[in-house]
């Protein structure tokens, strides 16, 4: 998993988030091979910041999706509204919730 912070400046973020679903090109991302998740998040203390949650099967999954060529689409987007980027990478929990955690969610 990929979390990747998209910040800009008068709405900049979310217009990027708003064309990528618009234009498909979320979509054609969401449609390739080994990815599980493509979902943007709009943080409730910051509205100059998108969150796009980004997840893959494994690293080779990811590595192709860095060499299509959607990435030029997806550059050329972040270049358009110039936005600035901050990414976090954690490992997947697929055995999981443990038990002591269920009490503390609510399903």
């Amino acid at each position: 998993m990929v979390n990747l912070y998209y910040t800009g400046t008068d709405g900049a973020a979310r217009a990027f988030a708003e064309e990528m679903e618009r234009g498909g090109t979320a979509d054609c991302v969401r449609a390739e091979e080994g990815n599980e998740r493509y979902a943007y998040f709009f943080p409730a203390d910051d509205p100059e910041t998108v969150l796009l949650m980004d997840v893959w099967t494994d690293q080779a999954a990811l590595d192709r999706h860095h060499a299509s060529p959607m990435m030029e689409t997806i550059a050329g987007l972040r270049e358009k509204y110039g936005l600035r980027m901050r990414a976090e990478r954690y490992v997947t929990d697929r055995e999981g919730i443990p038990e002591a955690d269920r009490a503390f969610i609510r399903e």
